[in-house]
Order: C-alpha cells, then structure tokens, then sequence
C-alpha cells in the first residue's frame, strides 16, 4: 500500500508537472514527483523529462543535457531520450555529439520510431550542409515511413538536389509537391518543405505563403521546438528575403 501511495503521490505530480504553464512550475512539479517516485523507473523517467524540458524552455542546455543523459541511463524509452539529448546538444552548438545520438535513436529505438529518427538526422546533416548523409538518411527514412512518408520524399528530393539538378530529379518536384500538399504531414514541418518545394519551382506565391505560415507557427512553439528548428527558421527567413521584390500576387504559377 505505501508503495502504491507513493506511486499515486508521484503521479499527481508529474500530472501537474505536464499541465505546468511555466518552466519553473513545471520544475517544482517534477522535482517533487521525483521525491516520492521511488524505485518505480517508468516514472522517474517521465518526471526527469518534465524537468529536461523545464531547462529547455529556459534555454538551460547544459543541465538538459544532463538530465537526458540521467533518462538514457534508465533504460526507459531510449531512443526518446537520445532525441532528447541531441536537441539539447544543437542548444548547445555541439552538432556531432546530436549527429551521434540521432544515429543511436535510430538503432534503439522501435520500428514504428525509427523513421522519425532518421528524418530528424537527415533534417540536422542537411542543413550542415552535408547532402550526401542527408539522403542517405532520407531514404533509410522512406523506407521505414507510413503516413509521413510524403514529408520524407520531400525532403529527400531536396537533399538530392542539392548534389545535383539533374533533370530526373527536377522534373519530379511537382508530384513530390502535390502528394505533400495532400497528406497531413503537409501540415507543421511540411509547410516549410512545401515552401522549399515551391521556391524550387519559381512558384513565389505558394514559396511566401508557407515559409511564412512555417514560421508564425514555429515563432510561438515551446524552446525546445524552436531550438530544434532553428536552421530551418533560418532557411526559411532566407528564402522568403530571395523572393522577387515585385508583388508575388504576379507571379506565375507553374503548371
């Protein structure tokens, strides 16, 4: 019973600790939880989460990547805990130690995960201005890829495009577009592959409206979100300062 008590104590923390508006409530919550979490290392582990992400939103990298490291030492959940840790090493400006926890991710992790492991290494290789890996990780990323698939091509055509335009890859932009336009993935994240997408075609109008809906919904998301996605901010800001200067009202669409 007094094991059950604790457990249940500790529950209703981490429950406050989920439902916390700030990173300080959120750390007090956790804090406490972990007081009275006791040897139960499920629980443990999602209260240290709680507090890794308390020092995200506070842009403490340093201690959220300790944490993560104390979550990986649990055995809960690795490979959650390994994409935690990169994105607390990209806070931090230490890209190979994320490269390399993004590649353990994709190991430990279970089959139903591993494509968004390997999205999320190709996404960070990519934008290191590394291509080759890029793909690679893509089209490990396709193949393990359900319903997020149609992002997954995108991203991988765009990464092969940048090691060459070769005209097969060109001439394939417009249907890897409109199968991204039609699945929810197009959503979130997919905005700002589809505004890539549509700059590649010279489709201004559509290039501006989802680089700027990427960003406004990326602007008011969690630190930890906007850390992970900070040269994909930058991209997008670039792109949208290349478009002509002329009204993109104008511009015309391809066909």
């Amino acid at each position: 019973m007094a094991a059950g008590g604790v457990d249940s104590k500790a529950g209703n923390f981490l429950r406050m600790a989920t439902l916390a508006e700030s990173a300080g409530a959120r750390a007090k919550y956790a804090t406490r939880g972990l007081a009275a979490a006791g040897d139960d290392r499920t629980l443990r582990a999602m209260l240290l989460r709680q507090l890794y992400l308390s020092h995200m939103e506070a842009e403490r990298f340093d201690k959220a990547s300790a944490i993560a490291r104390d979550i990986i030492e649990l055995g809960v959940m690795p490979d959650v805990a390994c994409q935690d840790l990169a994105r607390a090493y990209l806070g931090l400006g230490r890209y190979r130690e994320a490269v390399a926890e993004l590649r353990r991710a994709s190991r430990v992790g279970p089959a139903s995960r591993r494509a968004f492991h390997l999205w999320t290494l190709g996404s960070v290789l990519y934008f290191r201005g590394d291509p080759a890996a890029a793909a690679r990780a893509f089209e490990r990323a396709v193949r393990w890829g359900t319903t997020a698939r149609p992002l997954y091509e995108g991203q991988l055509l765009l990464a092969r495009l940048e090691l060459g335009t070769a005209a097969r890859w060109l001439s394939s932009i417009g249907e890897v577009r409109r199968a991204l336009e039609e699945a929810p993935c197009g959503q979130g994240y997919g905005r700002f592959v589809l505004g890539e997408l549509a700059h590649r075609q010279g489709d201004w109008l559509a290039a501006r409206d989802y680089l700027e809906e990427f960003i406004d919904r990326t602007g008011v998301g969690r630190v930890a979100l906007r850390v992970g996605l900070s040269a994909e901010l930058e991209r997008a800001r670039s792109l949208l300062a290349s478009l002509p200067a002329n009204d993109p009202a104008t511009a015309r669409r391809p066909p």
